[in-house]
């Protein structure tokens, strides 16, 4: 994904303001996807996301990792869940499929959010999702945004509260940084 796309951008901002919240006692990490789209059977967003993760916690091995993420890359946080060191996910306006397991959810701390007014996906399947996840024995919560849609640009600022406070709720992690940092997605998947 290039620097200066509108999904990139607003990302960026988001993780700005997560990482000045925290007063340099947190590492924020902003991925940035080798490939557009998702690309069946690859899954290259979750191909980067785990190259992403394997980098965290080479750099800073015993943080807890919060993963947020936004539409394609909500879903691919939720996938994620389950991976060594996730405490934590939190998924605006995902992608979700009704297919989509919610086993790897267990011990992860989960919040979706979705626009009312999102045309791109679907506020109801993150709505199901969640409830799916609290059926099955794990914590998710589910919240609404009012006259929002997919872009999160109006009502940026509930946006940007939600993020905030649920990262907030993790505490410090062991790792630093007062700005976010960036992950290029790697290529060869490996």
């Amino acid at each position: 994904m290039r620097p200066w796309r509108l999904a990139y951008l607003r990302m960026w901002w988001l993780a700005l303001r997560v990482a000045r919240q925290h007063g340099g006692t947190s590492a924020v990490w902003l991925l940035r996807n080798r490939l557009r789209g998702w690309n069946e059977p690859d899954r290259d967003p979750v191909v980067d996301a785990r190259w992403a993760l394997r980098e965290i916690r080479r750099r800073s091995p015993r943080a807890r990792i919060v993963l947020l993420g936004h539409s394609m890359g909500g879903r691919a946080a939720l996938l994620l869940a389950g991976e060594d060191g996730v405490g934590d996910v939190c998924a605006l306006a995902p992608w979700i499929e009704p297919s989509d397991p919610v086993e790897q959810l267990a011990g992860t701390r989960t919040l979706l959010a979705h626009g009312d007014r999102d045309g791109i996906t679907s506020a109801p399947a993150s709505a199901e999702y969640a409830r799916r996840a609290n059926r099955a024995g794990h914590t998710a919560r589910y919240r609404l945004v009012p006259s929002s849609g997919h872009a999160m640009l109006r009502r940026h600022r509930e946006w940007t509260r939600l993020a905030r406070e649920f990262v907030a709720e993790v505490g410090p992690s062991r790792a630093a940084s007062r700005t976010p940092s960036h992950l290029e997605g790697h290529a060869g998947g490996q």
